[in-house]
């Protein structure tokens, strides 16, 4: 989390290049000290939580440095409301695994469905923040990670339209036996 709040700071202080290397080493470091948990046999579920809900203030950090600074040297104004749908999509990305991994014992490990994975996303800041397209890069993950929440409820919907009807089919009978 520390090396995100560093890049989101390096966002914010004018130092794009800065802001997108920091945002992919965060990446990095965060896949490597999953690693070595796991290696180590030091994993936990408290951990795996923990780690989760700082990855988000990481995320929330990155974007909203890139969206100050996107306002101050490309879009001004727009550059808030574009900033603010890439944060709420990175949010709802990681919301709308979690709740289909609980609710309906749901993954989306492959395909479109996980396009756009912590990962992906802060490779594409880091690409985007070394080309010096900031604006654009929170332009794209706004509507790849919206896009592709949309698609993971259409998703949920079509794994669980079976199972509900046989829900319901199941709660009418008893409904039946006990009338």
């Amino acid at each position: 989390m520390v090396i995100g709040l560093m890049a989101g700071l390096a966002f914010v202080m004018g130092h794009s290049v800065w802001g997108g290397l920091l945002a992919q080493l965060s990446s990095v470091v965060d896949g490597v000290d999953g690693d070595l948990a796991r290696l180590k046999g030091m994993t936990s579920r408290f951990g795996a939580f923990f780690d989760a809900v700082l990855d988000r203030y990481a995320d929330a950090a990155i974007i909203l440095g890139m969206t100050v600074w996107a306002y101050r040297f490309e879009r001004g104004l727009v550059a808030w409301v574009v900033g603010s749908l890439a944060l709420l999509g990175a949010i709802m990305i990681s919301y709308s695994r979690a709740r289909a991994e609980a609710s309906v014992d749901l993954q989306f490990r492959h395909g479109i469905v996980s396009l756009a994975s912590r990962d992906v996303r802060l490779f594409v800041i880091m690409l985007g923040s070394l080309m010096g397209w900031v604006f654009w890069t929170l332009a794209f993950i706004a509507i790849l990670t919206n896009l592709v929440v949309v698609l993971r409820i259409l998703f949920v919907r079509k794994a669980t339209s079976s199972s509900e009807k046989a829900y319901k089919s199941h709660e009418c009978h008893l409904s039946e036996v006990r009338g």
